[in-house]
């Protein structure tokens, strides 16, 4: 089996995709990488042996010998970027989120499906082992039929990472509800078997808006990624715009009924996402996301509270980042670039994340105003679910 030639756009922070595919020998190799920065550019014969770069991914796509491309750019690019590539006839994967409108997602979707080329979504999260711990649990049927799930997302280096650079600017995220919930949207969506229908959420920047901040057009200070600043209130040298939320509660009715909430928060000491999920019969919470880590589970009472669960399921080891899950998640996306057909992962399920979140900060920004989400189309909803085999181009 001849390794599959791969692109990537964009090498910045999410260059560990990049770094998942170079695979040498076992079936696959980043063959060209474009990035608009020169510094980048000038690195990637260190970071990635035997690649090319380029400083335009119009560029990239013009080469003939690519199978793929990956576009690991900012957000609001990625529209742009995936129609171009996807016209040019190269299997695209999209990181999380698919874009910040729902307008957006669209585009891509039916772009995808005219064009007959076909589209992966990488929220990797749906490769965790704790995710797929929790939802092999719930297929089960070991916590009954499930009715409702809380998310807790404690990020404690969230003022580094997302009030640094353009994440802090809704131009180019609508939000961090958006832009840093679209993972969590997505696994509760998987969890609990439905698309979230009507969605209201509250929020406020509450410690980021009033610190120092950077000029336009100065660089984040160099070690910015290994020195975080504590406590919240010094942070300094915050990016030029900041006009996204720091904290956030989201609450959403699944079109199954199941009612669903998450909360956000970017100022705590410790970084922590915390799932619960009650069924009929049950509930299960998971302890850590990590390898090694938990997912406990009650099923018998009624009692008063009990931190000795009734069963305790270790998280599975997998090397490599997010818990394995990057590693895993390229492995799909090759062999779908190979063969086609369905995935864990799903482009509907990606715009449906999308959809829920652009809703919610609407709602948040609008006093906590009930917003129903947007319908798919019925055609691309049915393409998408036939494993995209049968679009316009007789894929």
């Amino acid at each position: 089996m001849e390794d599959l030639r791969i692109g990537v756009i964009g090498l910045g922070l999410r260059r560990n995709l990049a770094t998942a595919a170079h695979r040498p020998g076992k079936g696959s190799v980043v063959a060209v990488v474009a990035d608009i920065d020169p510094s980048v550019r000038a690195r990637v014969p260190e970071l990635i042996e035997g690649a090319t770069a380029v400083d335009d991914h119009r560029r990239l796509l013009e080469v003939d010998s690519l199978d793929a491309v990956i576009v690991a750019t900012p957000d609001d690019t990625h529209e742009a970027i995936a129609c171009d590539a996807l016209k040019a006839g190269k299997a695209v994967y999209v990181e999380k989120p698919l874009g910040i409108t729902v307008e957006q997602c669209d585009t891509i979707l039916r772009t995808a499906y005219e064009t007959g080329t076909r589209l992966y979504v990488g929220h990797n999260m749906r490769h965790m082992g704790v995710v797929q711990l929790m939802r092999d649990i719930i297929a089960r049927g070991d916590i009954g039929e499930p009715k409702t799930v809380w998310v807790r997302h404690f990020v404690s280096y969230g003022g580094d990472y997302y009030f640094k650079d353009w994440h802090a600017d809704r131009r180019r995220t609508t939000g961090l509800l958006l832009q840093k919930a679209a993972h969590d949207i997505d696994v509760v969506h998987w969890l609990a078997g439905g698309y979230t229908r009507r969605v209201n959420a509250m929020g406020d920047l509450m410690v980021y808006g009033g610190l120092p901040r950077r000029a336009p057009d100065t660089p984040r200070p160099v070690g910015w990624l290994r020195d975080f600043d504590w406590p919240p209130t010094h942070r300094r040298d915050l990016h030029h715009v900041v006009d996204v939320e720091d904290v956030s509660v989201m609450n959403m009715q699944l079109d199954n009924g199941v009612i669903a909430a998450y909360q956000q928060c970017h100022f705590s000491p410790d970084y922590f996402r915390n799932y619960t999920v009650i069924g009929t019969e049950g509930r299960l919470e998971n302890f850590g996301d990590g390898p090694g880590d938990e997912v406990r589970v009650w099923n018998t009472g009624p009692t008063g509270y009990r931190a000795d669960a009734d069963v305790v399921h270790r998280v599975p080891k997998a090397p490599g980042s997010h818990g394995g899950a990057d590693h895993l998640i390229v492995e799909e996306f090759c062999r779908f670039v190979r063969e086609g057909g369905l995935t864990d992962t799903s482009p509907v399920a990606a715009r449906m994340s999308v959809a829920a979140g652009v809703m919610a900060t609407r709602s948040l920004r609008e006093g906590g105003t009930p917003y129903e989400v947007p319908p798919l189309d019925s055609e691309l909803v049915a393409y998408f679910a036939a494993g995209q085999r049968t679009g316009r181009a007789g894929a």
